[in-house]
């Protein structure tokens, strides 16, 4: 995907920007009234999105629209923001599907009379392209200024400065700002965007949603008992486009050994897709404790803010579920190492944990998320032992409220200081 976007992206870029220019300016209303998201590749980005896309239904009154790949599309419906019938998408599963589909999504922005464009991917040609060729009166994506090798041609109408120091979500939402702007800015957005900005919202579950799950736990574990059983998710995978992220599955299967024999009544349960069932029940098998058991392939994504409201904690990669939970209660635990916490940690109830090698991060929109790293120490100097620290945090305080509240006042003066 990084070589087609590189060796065939840029020159298509270059040629694009002068058909571009020779071609009339294109019509549309003032102000925006149908803006389109592009998001195509990163899951988790549809929740870090919300906030951007909340602003521009509030401050704009427009109405919102989404493209992303097939694969990818149950992600956006664990939020209610794109009405699902305003949801397009790609596929991406071969060469001919995604150029027929590309030129599918092309006429389709023109009959949806999409009048604005907001490229969420950090310096993606093929996006870049996408939105180019909309056929919209603005658009709007990260832009290269000065910085070397992320050319993508003159495809943007407001370019956004990308600022590696605030969290992405920040960055989406000055994508908006750039929308609000009552004077022409380079860069857009000269905005301040507040924490407050950025937070996503605790969507509710159903109470037969959340029994239902329960059942599916039953059929793991049958002496499950909600009333008393406090469950433990581990999730070992990530991306297969950066396989760096990953804590070693030797330092989860220690780690859930360790919780399920310091808690009696803490059940260990391995999620994953039904294609990692097999890996998951290979490390259940390698610890061998009652309450350390697979849940990979039980469920489908549309079940996971139910599983994770029945839960208490999560420990994950930095990956899609990291952000998933943010919209649910959950208390999650999430590993970085190529990636910082300071521009990628979830929105939600979590901590994050890293080493802070110097080496980190090495992933960053200015290498294309391409690392050179053959050994990622940074992961692996997470140690189960340092994980379990902030899992006895969330256990032994629930069952000492004095404690939480000296754990409470502790953390108010870390932030102070």
């Amino acid at each position: 995907m990084r070589a087609v976007d590189y060796w065939i992206g840029i020159p298509l870029c270059f040629l694009s920007t002068q058909l571009l220019r020779l071609w009339a300016k294109p019509k549309g209303p003032q102000t925006p009234r149908r803006i389109l998201f592009i998001e195509l590749s990163e899951m988790g980005s549809t929740v870090i999105a919300n906030p951007a896309m909340q602003k521009a239904k509030d401050a704009l009154g427009a109405e919102i629209f989404f493209l992303i790949f097939e694969r990818n599309v149950d992600s956006l419906r664990l939020l209610n923001t794109v009405p699902a019938a305003n949801i397009v998408t790609i596929r991406e599963t071969g060469f001919w599907p995604l150029v027929l589909d590309s030129l599918r999504f092309l006429r389709w922005a023109r009959k949806a009379k999409i009048d604005t464009v907001v490229d969420l991917e950090l310096f993606s040609r093929y996006s870049a392209l996408l939105t180019g060729f909309s056929g919209a009166k603005r658009r709007v994506g990260f832009y290269r200024f000065h910085s070397e090798g992320l050319y993508r041609g003159e495809m943007m109408t407001h370019r956004v400065n990308y600022n590696g120091h605030i969290h992405i979500a920040k960055n989406f939402v000055c994508m908006v700002n750039a929308l609000l702007a009552t004077k022409p800015e380079v860069p857009y957005s000269k905005t301040y965007v507040s924490d407050e900005e950025i937070r996503v919202p605790v969507q509710p579950v159903a109470e037969a949603d959340k029994e239902y799950v329960r059942g599916l736990v039953r059929e793991v574990y049958p002496e499950y008992k909600p009333e008393y059983h406090r469950i433990v998710l581990i999730n070992p995978n990530s991306s297969e486009l950066l396989p760096q992220r990953r804590w070693p599955l030797e330092n989860f299967a220690a780690l859930a050994g360790m919780v399920a024999r310091e808690w009696d009544d803490a059940l260990v349960l391995i999620t994953g897709s039904r294609s990692e069932r097999e890996e998951a029940l290979r490390m259940a098998e390698s610890i061998g404790h009652p309450r350390f058991v697979s849940f990979a392939g039980m469920h489908k994504l549309m079940a996971l803010p139910a599983l994770y409201n029945i839960s208490r904690v999560l420990v994950t990669n930095d990956s899609g579920p990291a952000h998933f939970s943010a919209i649910t209660p959950i208390r999650s635990i999430v590993l970085f190492g190529p990636e910082t916490p300071k521009l990628y940690g979830s929105l939600g109830n979590t901590e994050s944990i890293t080493a802070d090698l110097s080496c980190s991060p090495c992933v960053m929109a200015t290498n294309q998320k391409n690392s050179a790293c053959d050994d990622p120490v940074c992961m692996r100097m997470i140690t189960p032992e340092r994980v379990l620290e902030s899992i006895r945090v969330i256990f032994n305080g629930e069952r000492n409220p004095q404690q939480n509240l000296v754990q409470a006042v502790g953390s108010a003066s870390a932030a102070r200081s």
